[in-house]
């Protein structure tokens, strides 16, 4: 049996890699494993050996102390890697597969997974609809910042690449695949982005340059994006996105000069519920975010939100916050007639496409979010630089694969 290391959460803003269990074929107890999944065999699993796995703000949000992880949680649900087991129950995928995991834990067999709802699967997470690798309230699973890690249900979840020399010349672009560059298109596709559509993404981090890119794929005219940090907008400028600065004037005024309205046909919101106010002195300000963009949305617009929204936040600064309740102005977005789509983005449903246009040459997600490869041992240094606004994708490299 090989050895196994992984990257765990050990309090507020702490990380650290640890040698870990091999994955094993039933669920064990564990940081955030509920008790009624202990002991559950996992014969349609197989394990992966990460060939690359990505820090995501999903996991900033966990060690930052913004919820209620659990210290020892095993982080990490952007995973590609190659298949090295396969459990008895699994038919199709095989040994020696290359492979992307959507970071959405699906049967394949619930009603909202055959309805292609992923992200919301009803067998995998005890506590609530939806599972993920390594995350909060997300069923415990053991997470993939690690050499090695325990996908359930294979056949159902595991997106082989077709052909694993060319998949792993693109390796860069594929393992934004697992994560960010479903979840940047699913937001722009709700946002309703189409052939010379204007787009207006708030939030230049990774899912927000992943959704410009998205935008752009998706044939839009014009894409904005707003943020304060300065390193990033040049980051969305590099591949030909206008910007603007939210500390800078008020966001309608800059729409203004860059498209002679003050409005844009779709919103999208890649920050979340840790939204800062406009101006260099603003604190948080959760629905910030939301309300500017109901504020410069057109009237019967929509607005696609892949931005992370918590039921619980012990670090918020208000006492509404930290359940989750926001100061929403609905009623500007009811007025408009406004169409909002929130939630984990269902991986399955846009990947196999996306893929196609990674090995196509139709995109480059990669150059878009400035991949940033780092070993496993500075993880650690990956998530503080991160933290610290750093334009980079960190892309971890546990084997030395993606180096080679």
């Amino acid at each position: 049996m090989a050895d196994n290391r992984g990257v765990a959460y050990m309090g507020t803003g702490k990380v650290e890699v640890q040698d870990i269990d091999y994955p094993a074929w039933e669920i064990k107890e564990g940081p955030g494993v509920p008790t009624e999944s202990v002991g559950r065999e996992l014969p349609h699993g197989a394990i992966v050996k990460l060939v690359a796995t990505n820090i995501c703000g999903s996991d900033q949000h966990m060690v930052r102390g913004r919820t209620t992880a659990p210290e020892g949680l095993i982080l990490g649900h952007e995973i590609t890697g190659e298949v090295v087991e396969v459990g008895p129950g699994v038919e199709f995928i095989e040994v020696g597969d290359l492979v992307s995991t959507p970071f959405n834990i699906a049967c394949g067999r619930c009603r909202n997974c055959k309805e292609r709802n992923t992200g919301v699967c009803l067998n995998v997470n005890p506590a609530q609809p939806g599972g993920a690798y390594g995350y909060v309230d997300m069923g415990g699973w053991i997470g993939g910042q690690a050499e090695y890690v325990m996908v359930p249900y294979a056949d159902w979840n595991l997106l082989k690449f077709p052909d694993k020399d060319q998949a792993m010349e693109k390796i860069l672009d594929l393992t934004m695949l697992s994560d960010i560059f479903p979840t940047g298109y699913h937001g722009a596709v709700s946002a309703g982005v189409g052939t010379g559509s204007t787009v207006y993404v708030a939030g230049a981090g990774p899912v927000g340059l992943a959704a410009a890119h998205a935008a752009q794929l998706l044939g839009a005219a014009v894409v904005i994006v707003g943020d304060a940090n300065e390193e990033r907008l040049e980051q969305a400028r590099s591949f030909g996105c206008e910007t603007l600065n939210i500390d800078k004037g008020e966001i309608p005024d800059q729409i203004e000069g860059i498209l002679g309205v003050p409005e844009v046909d779709c919103g999208v919101d890649a920050v979340g519920f840790e939204a800062k106010g406009h101006g260099p002195d603003a604190g948080e300000e959760p629905a910030v975010v939301l309300n500017a963009l109901m504020d410069v949305t057109r009237a019967a617009g929509r607005l696609g939100i892949p931005g992370l929204y918590v039921v619980e936040d012990p670090g918020a600064e208000s006492d509404e916050a930290k359940e989750g309740s926001l100061a929403l102005k609905l009623g500007a977005g009811w007025a408009k007639s406004l169409s909002f789509v929130t939630g984990q983005c269902p991986v399955m449903k846009y990947h196999r496409e996306l893929m196609n246009a990674i090995l196509n040459d139709r995109c480059e997600i990669a150059k878009a979010v400035n991949a940033t490869v780092i070993r496993l041992d500075d993880a650690p240094e990956g998530y503080e630089d991160f933290d610290k606004g750093a334009a980079k994708k960190f892309v971890i490299d546990p084997h030395g694969l993606v180096a080679a």
